[in-house]
């Protein structure tokens, strides 16, 4: 989980001292706010780590290469977010949401610890874009994926002056 947490640390470096109106405001109107990024990075972990568990619990058996998953970094290429991980347009605090993360943050990291190795290597599930991913890719793919969202993070600020 090291790229996670070096995820993580950059992420609330960036939006940490935001005002409640910062957070919230969309640089235009088919663009998200701060708040919604944040949004879908706690549904996109949330749900990474739920479908870990089910795997870990009930998953196949898969044949699942390494996959590139540093590439998910590369903001030049354009990837819809699945329906699940969609945020809202409702108003939410800076705190609300950290709060959330930690919660996320913290189930994974559980997972993680808990998990049989093998386990972790042998079982997966599809990613859109990377194909089968074996459950051990996925948990640093987390981190990744943040890692995509904090430089989306960036160039809103930069957008919105901030």
């Amino acid at each position: 989980m090291e790229i996670n947490e070096k995820a993580r640390g950059e992420l609330f470096n960036e939006i940490n001292g935001l005002s409640t109106e910062s957070f919230n405001k969309k640089p235009s109107d088919d663009e998200w706010s701060i708040k919604q990024i944040v949004e879908h990075l706690c549904l996109m972990e949330g749900a990474i780590a739920k479908m870990i568990q089910g795997k870990l619990e009930n998953g196949e058996v898969v044949n699942a290469e390494m996959k590139p998953i540093e590439a998910a970094t590369n903001r030049k290429i354009k990837i819809d977010a699945p329906e699940f991980a969609l945020p809202g347009n409702e108003f939410a605090t800076l705190e609300e949401l950290k709060t959330k993360l930690n919660v996320t943050h913290q189930t994974l990291l559980k997972i993680e610890e808990l998990a049989d190795e093998k386990e972790l290597k042998i079982k997966g599930f599809p990613h859109p874009v990377f194909g089968q991913m074996s459950l051990e890719q996925w948990i640093p793919f987390v981190g990744y994926h943040e890692m995509r969202h904090i430089l989306q993070i960036k160039e809103v600020k930069e957008k919105l002056g901030l």
